[in-house]
């Protein structure tokens, strides 16, 4: 249950931090927005989405890798046998019926 709560939470973070990351405008974008190419007219202003789309990302990925080694810590906590000689020493010992042949063949005398 809490395995997969983290795994979904997960999937969100990941798809969130992937769109932010599109959303925001290159290293290359600021030489145009000082010659006028419109940059002033977004949104949050000429600088102010910067510093808030770049504290959106951080802290996104600062999420992930939470949820990250949550999930890692979470996987090696299983309580699954490791390996087939554990797995062998779990299972119940089979009894056999003691009458295993065909019903008409006759059984010899056990002394």
């Amino acid at each position: 249950m809490v395995h997969t709560l983290f795994l979904v939470a997960h999937v969100v973070v990941a798809v969130a931090l992937i769109a932010l990351v599109l959303l925001q405008q290159g290293k290359g974008a600021d030489a145009g927005a000082a010659f006028g190419s419109g940059a002033s007219a977004t949104m949050f202003g000429s600088q102010g989405s910067a510093s808030f789309l770049s504290r959106t990302t951080a802290v996104l990925a600062m999420a992930f890798f939470l949820t990250s080694l949550t999930l890692a810590y979470l996987a090696t906590q299983s309580t699954a046998p490791k390996s087939v000689v554990e797995r062998v020493q779990v299972e119940q010992p089979v009894e056999l019926p003691k009458n295993t042949g065909p019903a008409d063949v006759p059984q010899l005398p056990q002394k």
